[in-house]
């Protein structure tokens, strides 16, 4: 099990000056994550500090039922939505209650309609701004730059997701980690789903390659989130930092795919520990009344998405794309660009012209990475996403 930082003391609740949230992650179902975090709150409480569970996902698992043991759990909130009623995570209660600590499982979960929050991240949120120290835990697949890795190497997507933001505002971090085979053994003895699902999620989710992917993505992720924390603690010390700083650049438009540039570019930053920017230039064809509701609702979606993933959303003004993104470049001294290619033919290069090949010949000083954006081709999109 890696960690951030040192464990929680009792005088951590009383000297800080913002609430303290712990995020434990873990690359599959049936690791550990529920247990561990069970298991640090009845040490916590041992220490005198005031725990309660605001939500514990158990999935009738025995050993984690038992671990549950004598804490404090609270009442969920009861939310009607078409003539069925589900239980969800009562926030109010928990703020009326005001405990030291709560434990909030599932992080990534999609709240009913009705709910105070849409998703439970923001619940959380919640909870931190009122002074709530929290430990919650999520599995890595639900993070939000990895979705379109996931989908790829191990073949499972996911509509729950978490924004990286959210990790970043962690204090701490840990990766709870069993071997690929205790993993599978927890399955085949039934510790992790009833024994009708069994042979299925061993052929399925549950395959030695899909977990081994899992497993490196969360040991990865934890060990950036490790580095980054540690750059930003440079930063704050004024200690030194490294002699030329990293800046992520992903250039933003309303085309289609954008939104794998802009994980690609989380990603980058993630490793790096560095900022992140998502540029996007308005020329006079993403003006309102000439672009069309289809693009404009994509783009915004799109800026959305980089203010989730923690990036710095930055808006030039220009009637020439290329030359507003090699100025910006040049000026903020950018070191990694990501740039979204669809297929042109040569003719449609030599007519209009590349924002890609005038930024290679402009800006020498950058690692440009790009990416297909697939075949459907946008003819008059010539926003900061370049063609």
């Amino acid at each position: 099990m890696a960690s951030v930082t040192q464990g929680p003391g009792s005088n951590r609740f009383t000297q800080r000056e913002r609430a303290w949230l712990r995020v434990y992650i873990g690359a599959a179902p049936g690791v550990g994550k529920t247990y561990q975090m069970l298991h640090d709150a009845h040490l916590l409480r041992e220490e005198g500090v005031d725990v309660v569970i605001g939500f514990i996902e158990t999935y009738g698992r025995a050993d984690t039922d038992a671990q549950v043991g004598n804490l404090e759990v609270l009442p969920r909130r009861q939310v009607l939505y078409r003539d069925v009623t589900f239980e969800e995570m009562d926030v109010d209660a928990i703020l009326r209650r005001k405990p030291q600590v709560c434990l909030v499982d599932d992080l990534a979960h999609n709240n009913v309609p009705g709910s105070r929050n849409h998703r439970r991240y923001q619940d959380i949120l919640d909870l931190l701004d009122a002074g709530v120290n929290v430990m919650t835990a999520v599995n890595i697949l639900h993070l939000e730059t990895l979705n379109d890795a996931v989908a790829r190497s191990a073949g499972t997507k996911v509509s729950e997701t978490v924004p990286d933001a959210f990790l970043k505002r962690a204090d701490e971090v840990i990766n709870v980690d069993v071997s690929v085979e205790e993993l599978r053994a927890r399955l085949r003895q039934g510790r992790i789903y009833p024994p009708e699902k069994i042979e299925q999620a061993l052929s399925n989710f549950f395959r030695k390659g899909n977990l081994s992917t899992l497993r490196e993505l969360a040991l990865r992720t934890v060990a950036e989130e490790v580095g980054s924390k540690a750059a930003r603690y440079r930063e704050h010390e004024g200690l030194e930092k490294s002699p030329i700083p990293e800046r992520v650049m992903v250039c933003v438009s309303p085309r289609e795919g954008t939104e794998r540039l802009l994980r690609t570019g989380a990603r980058i930053s993630g490793r790096l520990a560095s900022d992140f920017y998502a540029v996007v230039v308005e020329s006079p064809y993403l003006e309102r009344g000439r672009i069309s509701p289809e693009d404009d609702a994509r783009l915004t979606e799109s800026l959305k998405l980089a203010e989730d993933l923690g990036a710095r959303v930055v808006r030039l003004k220009s009637n020439k794309v290329a030359d507003a993104l090699i100025d910006f470049a040049k000026r903020e001294g950018i070191t990694h660009v990501v740039f979204g290619q669809s297929a042109r033919t040569r003719w449609q290069i030599l007519m209009h012209g590349s924002v890609l090949n005038r930024f290679l010949d402009e800006v020498r000083n950058a690692t440009v990475q790009v990416i297909p954006l697939g075949k459907k081709e946008h003819g008059k999109h010539q926003a900061a996403g370049g063609r």
